[in-house]
């Protein structure tokens, strides 16, 4: 056999685990082995229900897993036999939201056999009032495991980031020694240079102020609960309780449906956080605002996100004013369309371009522009808005 028909085969291969092997695949390949399996795996979530495959049909399709918890635990142990964990991720995903299989996530058995991932958190979080006191250990357990790997990609950087600009906003004119910001400093004595010397005579130096109580910043961040923002919810937890360990920021997270909820004294601990709070529910974005106004005690020195979709329930004018009046008396608002990796939601467009129109951009945001973010909102500097907003 030559390398071009080996070729062949493979394509036909690949095309026939994608379409799922009825009689128009028009591919003739037959899978034996390892590749039957895979095939199955796939057919049970995304077949016709017949067991024979066919994943092209139209919306009334119905999968083969059944309601069945132990069908679905060899299911998903099948799965992550065959597959990557990027891929297994989405698979549940998709088995949650085509087969209705949430409930199922109640049994401690099922916890064990999934792929812990952010979507499933969010899942997770909104079946948190129906969850039985027997399921609770196991989803908190899963939920750790999520959170303590977040932490583990993001913290590092969000600390020196921010480090770095709490360090930048408190810089002084008569530095100590260890303090020179030398890079600065000779910037700003160029025009002293002596050739015959090939030096520059500093008339001035730059440096960093050492943060202390008084300049410490304050960052509150405020998040909409409501079921689209799920993610959002996780990551913003993880990052509140990496602000709230840094000595240098004061952090307030605050949570909101049509009520608010301060969780700041959870901070230490973002499963706490994340368990306290109830996806799903209206909105009251000026309610919010209006509880995180009335924390504020020195507005030069404070940031506030809002980490939304703008679907107000609320007092639509009431919300504008709010951020007129906080921006005005020096606070830095940040307006988060989402915190995910997800890209922006739907959101309410006419609610981002009055902010917009205010000073206050709103956007998506990653978790890995956050720090940029924060660290441009703390320096008073123009935010990293993505092009594509």
């Amino acid at each position: 056999m030559d390398g071009s028909d080996e070729a062949a085969r493979e394509r036909a291969r690949r095309w026939r685990l994608v379409l799922g092997g009825e009689a128009a695949d028009g591919t003739g390949c037959t899978l034996t082995g390892r590749d039957a399996a895979m095939d199955a795996a796939l057919a049970a979530l995304y077949g016709d229900g017949d067991g024979k495959g066919g994943r092209r049909g139209g919306r009334d399709r119905s999968a083969g897993l059944g309601a069945s918890a132990p069908s679905v635990a060899r299911w998903l142990g099948d799965i992550r036999t065959y597959f990557p964990s990027s891929v297994v991720q989405v698979m549940q995903r998709d088995a949650i939201d085509r087969l209705g299989l949430s409930t199922l996530l109640l049994e401690p058995e099922m916890l064990e056999a999934v792929e812990p991932d952010v979507h499933l958190v969010g899942t997770l979080l909104s079946l948190n009032k129906a969850m039985p006191e027997t399921t609770k250990e196991t989803a908190r357990a899963v939920v750790r495991r999520v959170v303590e790997d977040l932490e583990k990609r993001l913290a590092t950087r969000t600390k020196a980031t921010l480090t770095g600009a709490l360090d930048r906003g408190a810089r002084i004119n008569r530095p100590r020694h260890r303090d020179i910001d030398w890079n600065r400093t000779i910037a700003a004595n160029l025009k002293h240079y002596l050739p015959e010397y090939r030096t520059i005579v500093p008339e001035r130096l730059v440096g960093y102020g050492r943060a202390t109580q008084s300049t410490k910043k304050e960052v509150i961040l405020c998040i909409d609960q409501s079921g689209s923002m799920a993610a959002s919810v996780v990551y913003a937890s993880v990052f509140g309780a990496v602000l709230a360990s840094m000595r240098t920021i004061s952090t307030r997270l605050v949570v909101f449906d049509t009520a608010v909820v301060d969780l700041t004294d959870q901070l230490d601990d973002p499963v706490d956080v994340l368990f306290g709070t109830q996806l799903g529910g209206g909105t009251d974005i000026n309610r919010a605002l209006a509880y995180c106004q009335s924390q504020i005690t020195r507005p030069a020195d404070t940031v506030v996100v809002l980490i939304s979709d703008l679907y107000e329930g609320g007092i639509r004018d009431g919300m504008l004013k709010r951020v007129a009046a906080m921006k005005a008396s020096g606070v830095q608002f940040v307006a988060l369309l989402a915190l995910s990796d997800e890209g922006a939601p739907a959101y309410d467009r006419e609610h981002a371009a009055a902010l917009a129109e205010l000073g206050a951009p709103a956007f998506a945001c990653t978790p890995d522009l956050f720090p940029e973010v924060m660290a441009a909102a703390i320096e008073k500097r123009p935010l990293p808005v993505p092009e594509t907003v």
